[in-house]
């Protein structure tokens, strides 16, 4: 629970209790979510769990979403239109911000052409806004130079998708995952990254005899439970599926009479992948054991009910189309798609990429799945639409677009949502794009990112639980996502800016009073000379997106929409929706046939080399969300992984000289970081993994996307995320240590941290956490100490503890009895628990125990700590698993949540409770 605070107060003092139902803003999943606010005359406090009725989840929510009540608070907010960039912003009217954005963009039109316009949006708008945004850039400003971060995350899968099915299509439905004999986990740690959907197919393991395969370089949470694990050498997944592609052919396990009536290219498809017809050269590609494979390509011939699903590990590659459309061609192959349990999934990154697929979010598609590159769909969207223009190229798609911007090309963007300048690729250079842009306008509910401090016009964007409309998950599913909250101060939808600005450059077409208003017109272009399936081969045109049966929708109806799968032909299928597609074959290409697709093993653009020796990987963790904007404001989410690190397998370690725990720095030929080393095993040897989600907010020098390389997938334009060669050496300071400031008091040791040469913000329940280090000498002087906690007034109590010769300095700040702040500066290995001085910070007033405790940096208490974070829910440390785990000899997670909750509310730490247990029974064997 977490209160949020009133701009206004009610005069009532009356509680108010309000339940709505809306959908999770995080990852595709699209997990329902009740949100239960109680108004008192103090203020409200909202309450998330997840929503039993939900079919994406059926009440059950990760970390994330569970703790989604803490990131609601207006201290981080957005809450004017405001102008000029940070040195020198002022607050503004939307009137005025509206003029400034119309005439600019009028003077770029009228001075550069249309193309010198470009927007970069999000898979966080809603379907409405991406709706009106798309259609105001593509139709009235007459350019496709609009694109999504969206293409950083599965603009691979809409290519493959396209070119085998002839439309952007997920076939099947999360109700297969309870009904499959087979699940293939492709480049996904889908127990960190896609937590509900995980714990859905474990239960399914559970009930039947499941058989997981998990392809991924690295051994992830997602492994542990997995039957069968292929580490996987990086880039090489196209070889692995091309060889299980010709072990079915070899063998006599494909589908003949599906192959002969519904689809085309298998001749070619077989042709290009004959240097993987030997197990063996896969097996060396691969860098697979042969064991292993033997076991994978029998047991996926041998199983008739097969879903594969894929995710970033695959999309996020220079060649992400060419490996989702070698694992599409195995299922095609063996007829094991249209089927109960058997498909090729895409498992989408956020919550409503899908979406924007439908309404031509990206720079290279047209609204409603129709393409931009195709006369007669232009002209039925520029009919449809009553437009004046309509964009008949392909505009640049994300990393060229802002090359383009670097370059002059582009000489005015808006960006919504998102935050390029740490999530791209080689962000450094996105920064000196936006550096030397004409004229910036950002949408957003952050007032500082990395991103806003560029905006010449920064906008108030309603947030999560503010704005409303629809998203679409990963399964086809289109939720509500509701308002439960009121617009705070002057915070509007994107969607009514977008509109405000067309109007103001004499458009028509964009008089929406409402989402729904929206909705309907998307649902009716959706429909638009596009008949049902069973209208097939007569229909002048067919495209499976189409919401026909919801063109009539009432707002009434629209406000209570339940969670509905499209294609919804007619209005009362709506409710009974179509879960699976082509089950009576019937793909979108003109011929109704699918394709396979001839695709190449080739090495990834960039390989290692005496100077860069090493291939850095980057992810997500589990508790954090893109680039912390939103996660990083909540104490729950921050235990769990609270530093930027990557992960390095111990003979590496060894050969750079990299200790478990020290800094290193990661070094590209694009740029460096500094991050915490985590030396593992569970990583191959040649390779490091390092998360993507910290920012120049919350750490000095931990974005990892200035050093990922720029490289991008020929067809979709997906950058490649998971093969940048790198070095990685130590980064040697002078001193380390850890700084506790409460909350309220930051501002106070601002310059300090921003002095300190390495830093890292956390926060916590009551008080902020930075780690430092710094290649300045340490002086344990009382000058020195004053300089980095500058409390001088009186009325602050001051504890020391100093010993040069073990180079240890412990200074406590006080006032009125209460913690203020704590620096320790020692050895790594003698910092203090970082969780137990927190926890101190939530204490009105110390004890002379705890003083004492403070000053020596340990507990008196002779009790071991619980060390690491595991479960997040119910804070409980690894260190306090592995002994309940040894002391009543468990076997089963499911015991260690009977005796300890862990895992017991939104089971995302399950997987690493399994992992422990493995763990324990491996040293009882030894």
């Amino acid at each position: 629970m977490n209160s949020i605070p009133m701009v206004e107060l009610p005069s009532s003092t009356e509680n108010k209790i309000k339940t709505t139902q809306t959908t999770c803003p995080y990852c595709g999943v699209g997990c329902g979510v009740t949100a239960e606010v109680n108004e008192t005359a103090q203020g409200k406090t909202v309450i998330t769990k997840g929503d039993a009725n939900h079919p994406s989840n059926y009440g059950k929510l990760c970390i994330k979403g569970s703790n989604l009540a803490d990131t609601l608070g207006l201290e981080t907010r957005v809450l004017y239109p405001m102008m000029g960039r940070k040195t020198e912003r002022k607050v503004s009217t939307w009137d005025e911000s509206i003029d400034a954005i119309a005439n600019k963009f009028q003077q770029c039109i009228d001075q550069y052409g249309r193309d010198s316009i470009a927007f970069y949006v999000s898979g966080q708008l809603l379907t409405e806004d991406y709706y009106a945004v798309n259609k105001f850039v593509k139709g009235y400003l007459g350019t496709a130079n609009i694109d999504t971060n969206s293409r950083l995350c599965m603009s691979s899968a809409v290519a493959a998708h396209k070119r085998a099915f002839g439309e952007d299509l997920v076939p099947a439905s999360y109700e297969d995952f309870e009904h499959t004999d087979m699940v293939v986990l492709v480049g996904s740690n889908t127990a960190w990254c896609h937590p509900v959907l995980y714990q859905r197919l474990m239960k399914a393991k559970e009930e039947r005899d499941l058989f997981v395969v998990v392809i991924d370089p690295r051994f992830t949470s997602t492994c542990e439970a997995a039957d069968l694990h292929l580490p996987i050498l990086p880039g090489q997944d196209v070889a692995l599926f091309n060889g299980l592609l010709q072990y079915l052919v070899k063998n006599n396990y494909s589908d003949l009479e599906f192959i002969a009536n519904n689809t085309q290219g298998l001749a070619q498809a077989l042709q290009q992948s004959e240097s993987e017809a030997s197990i063996e050269a896969v097996a060396e590609r691969t860098g697979i054991s042969l064991e292993k494979l033997n076991i994978f390509f029998e047991k996926f011939a041998k199983t008739e009910k097969v879903m594969s699903l894929f995710s970033m590990g695959v999309n996020q590659s220079s060649r992400g189309v060419d490996k989702a459309n070698s694992i599409i061609n195995c299922h095609l192959l063996t007829g094991k798609i249209g089927k109960l349990g058997a498909a090729p999934f895409s498992m989408t990154g956020q919550p409503n990429a899908m979406g924007g697929r439908e309404v031509g979010g990206l720079a290279n598609m047209l609204a409603a799945h129709l393409d931009l590159d195709n006369a007669a769909h232009q002209s039925l969207v520029q009919e449809f639409w009553q437009s004046p223009y309509i964009a008949n190229k392909a505009g640049l798609k994300a990393v060229d677009l802002f090359q383009a911007v670097e370059s002059g090309k582009i000489k005015a963007i808006w960006i919504m949502a998102t935050n390029p300048v740490v999530s791209l690729p080689d962000a450094d250079q996105v920064k000196r794009a936006l550096e030397q842009c004409e004229f910036v306008v950002v949408s957003d509910i952050c007032k500082d990112t990395d991103t806003t401090q560029y905006a010449d016009v920064l906008l108030p964007a309603l947030g999560w639980g503010e704005k409303d409309g629809t998203v679409t998950n990963s399964e086809r599913r289109i939720s509500r996502q509701s308002a439960f909250l009121d617009a705070p101060v002057e915070a509007k939808a994107d969607w009514w800016a977008v509109a405000q600005v067309a109007k103001k450059m004499g458009f028509s077409g964009f008089n929406f009073n409402n989402a729904h208003e929206i909705f309907i017109e998307h649902a009716k272009l959706s429909a638009y000379k596009n008949a049902p399936l069973s209208q097939r081969p007569a229909a002048e045109q067919f495209r499976y997106f189409n919401l026909h049966g919801l063109t009539e929708l009432s707002l009434e109806n629209y406000n209570q929409f339940a969670p509905t799968q499209w294609p919804v032909w007619q209005a009362d299928q709506a409710v009974d929706a179509v879960s699976r597609l082509f089950a009576q074959g019937q793909f979108s290409h003109a011929d109704a046939k699918a394709k396979f697709v001839a695709t190449a093993a080739i090495n990834p653009v960039h390989q290692v080399c005496g100077e860069y020796p090493l291939i850095l990987n980057t992810g997500r963790i589990r508790d954090q969300w893109h680039t912390m904007s939103r996660t990083g404001l909540s104490a729950n989410l921050s235990t769990h992984r609270a530093e930027p690190y990557c992960e390095i397998h111990p003979q590496d370690a060894l050969k750079f000289g990299v200790k478990d725990g020290e800094l290193v720095e990661v070094k590209s030929n694009w740029g460096l970081c500094i991050l915490r080393a985590q030396v593992s095993s569970n990583i191959r040897r040649g390779q490091v993994f390092a998360p993507i989600h910290w920012n120049d907010q919350v750490a000095s020098d931990a974005r990892i996307g200035k050093v990922v390389n720029p490289v991008v997938d020929a067809l979709s334009g997906e950058p490649e995320f998971k093969h940048t060669p790198v070095f990685v050496q130590p980064f040697y300071t002078q001193w380390q240590g850890v700084l506790y400031v409460r909350q309220g008091f930051e501002h106070i040791v601002q310059s300090t941290i921003q002095n300190t040469i390495w830093w890292t913000k956390v926060t916590t329940a009551k008080a902020t956490r930075y780690e430092l280090a710094d290649r300045q000498k340490f002086s344990a002087t009382v000058e020195h100490l004053k300089e980095l906690l500058p409390f001088t007034d009186e009325s602050f109590e001051w504890l020391n503890l100093q010993d040069q010769t073990a180079h240890l300095s412990h200074s406590i700040v006080l006032k009125d009895g209460q913690l203020i702040a704590s620096l320790y500066i020692a050895p790594q290995a003698l910092l203090p628990d970082r969780d137990w001085i927190a926890g101190l910070f939530k204490r009105e007033r110390l004890s002379a125990m705890h003083r004492k405790a403070l000053l020596a940096g340990q507990p008196m208490s002779m009790s071991n700590s619980a060390g690491p974070l595991v479960c997040s829910c119910f804070k409980v440390g690894k260190n306090i698993i592995i002994e309940t785990i040894k002391e009543k000899n468990i076997s089963h997670e499911k015991q260690v949540t009977a005796c300890l909750k862990a895992g017991g509310n939104c089971g995302s730490c399950l997987a690493e409770i399994r992992g422990l247990i493995k763990a324990c029974q491996m040293e009882y064997a030894e």
